[in-house]
């Protein structure tokens, strides 16, 4: 592994080295600052901590992933019970993970957890596949579904044309980009507007559908579990679409250094953020019923404005610019959290080094932001939708299965270590073990998919031995790694 010296300020340049790489101690560690050293800020306060789970989790998922739990479940019971599963299923794994942010007070999240249990060829492969397939399709998936929903108001009677998607798509990409680049107070402040909207939004359809059921518009729920009976192969890609939804508990993890108390903090805003998200999900879904049935939400491309339309008239219209901007404060809390991914795994040497600067003035990391821009325009104008989906959760869910199974090593290696939260053993052996059982599952289900997943994730290995143990780099790809 290549090792890069502390850079102090640097007076004639725009950039600055954010810490020496290496395994360093974090902003909390008693080891006094460099004078002069530019260092990314203890900005994050419990308030815009939840917005940034909030934030990044109600996004396109409550909108999308109906149809594809549904589809996959066969029933409207079985759907909803699979959204119950998947919402106390993400709790566990947010307990692991905040148990996690308080013992290893270090941004980088899934990245640096598998580094301190495991070392350093299974950490490079998670932050190789996250730059090369996660965060891009995860990106693509979100904002097609922004595309989408903010053309909706000016196309309700004709279809949206795929073009004029993807173009507006690029546009508030690029928004989300520009906004991180330049500051990380604005990015916060932005994160809980939009949190706001996205809570309104989810209201918009829950307090309407609790009327329907208090008018007695039950007649969907008769027979619930009647229909398409769940299968095996079905059932992990039901699972995805839900984690899918609830995805983003574990963005608060990758930027610990720049959470104020984060002992206190985590723990708090991710209990939260969970216990909101989960009740709100699931009355979403049951509103949902009130009103469509099972087929007509199957055929539905727009499942939140479908529902506005039958229910509130002219007012449908207001649903899908609240729906687009949900969709965008999950753009930008993911593209705030993971860039914090690429600046760690750049600061302890796996990624190149200019993805570990700091903007002088603006003490944003601008470079691991920007990186994401070319590889996510690839991915949106060459990627399905549901493709993506299925294409992006096998590695995800890999990988955080083993960074929970991590948490249960820790405990055996490091017995000793400071834990200000611990959860109970059982959580993270059952979270774990659900994770890398929907994993195995889905080769049989998607193999496709999985198997492109599996095998680009497989990659990060030979490029391990290429990029950070060969020690022998010719001089011009010393230079173009940054060395």
């Amino acid at each position: 592994m290549f090792r890069k010296a502390a850079v102090t300020t640097v007076p004639n340049g725009s950039y600055l080295q954010g810490q020496a790489n290496g395994r360093l101690p974090s902003m909390d560690s008693e080891q006094p600052a460099q004078e002069g050293k530019v260092v990314l800020k203890k900005k994050v306060t419990l308030l815009r901590g939840i917005s940034i789970i909030i934030g990044t989790i109600i996004g396109a998922g409550i909108f999308i992933s109906p149809k594809g739990i549904l589809k996959n479940t066969g029933s409207v019971g079985m759907s909803l019970t699979v959204w119950t599963a998947c919402g106390i299923l993400s709790l566990f794994g947010a307990l692991c993970y905040a148990e996690l942010g308080t013992c290893i007070k270090k941004s980088g999240g899934h990245y640096t957890y598998i580094l301190e249990a495991f070392g350093p060829l299974p950490a490079f492969v998670r932050v190789w596949v996250e730059l090369l397939i996660i965060r891009p399709a995860a990106t693509a998936v979100i904002s097609l579904a922004f595309g989408r929903y903010i053309l909706e108001p000016f196309f309700m009677q004709c279809e949206i044309p795929e073009l004029a998607i993807k173009l507006v798509t690029a546009v508030g990409i690029t928004l989300v980009m520009v906004l991180n680049s330049t500051s990380v107070s604005w990015s916060a402040r932005i994160q809980i507007f939009l949190t706001f909207c996205k809570l309104v939004a989810i209201l918009i359809i829950i307090v309407p559908g609790v009327i329907q059921l208090i008018k007695g518009e039950t007649r969907h729920f008769k027979n619930a579990f009647a229909g398409n009976d769940a299968s095996v192969m079905g059932l992990p890609l039901a699972f995805y679409s839900g984690m899918y939804a609830y995805s983003g508990w574990f963005y608060l993890n990758f930027v610990t250094e720049e959470v104020e108390n984060p002992e206190k903090n985590i723990p708090l805003a991710i209990c939260i953020s969970m216990i909101i998200v989960t009740v709100g999900y699931v009355l979403t879904n049951v509103a949902y019923f009130t009103t469509i049935s099972a087929g007509e939400l199957l055929l539905s491309k727009a499942v939140a404005v479908t529902f506005a339309e039958r229910l509130m008239g002219n007012f449908s219209l207001a649903v899908p610019v609240f729906v687009a901007l949900s969709c965008f404060g999950s753009m930008n809390g993911g593209i705030f959290a993971v860039s914090r991914m690429f600046f760690v795994a750049s600061r302890e040497g796996h990624l190149p080094e200019i993805l570990s600067m700091i903007h002088v003035r603006k003490h944003t990391p601008l470079p691991a932001v920007i990186v994401l821009h070319p590889l996510t325009m690839i991915m949106l104008f060459n990627g399905d939708l549901y493709s993506l989906l299925n294409f992006l959760s096998f590695a995800r869910w890999l990988f955080i299965g083993l960074v929970v199974a991590g948490l249960i090593y820790l405990r055996y290696k490091c017995p000793d270590m400071p834990r200000p939260f611990k959860v109970p053993l059982f959580i993270p052996a059952l979270f774990s073990f659900t994770c890398l059982f929907m994993v195995a599952l889905s080769l049989y289900s998607d193999p496709v998919n999985t198997g492109i997943g599996f095998a680009i994730t497989l990659t990060g290995v030979p490029a391990y031995y290429l990029f950070i143990v060969w020690d022998k780099k010719p001089k011009w790809f010393r230079k173009l790694l940054g060395k």
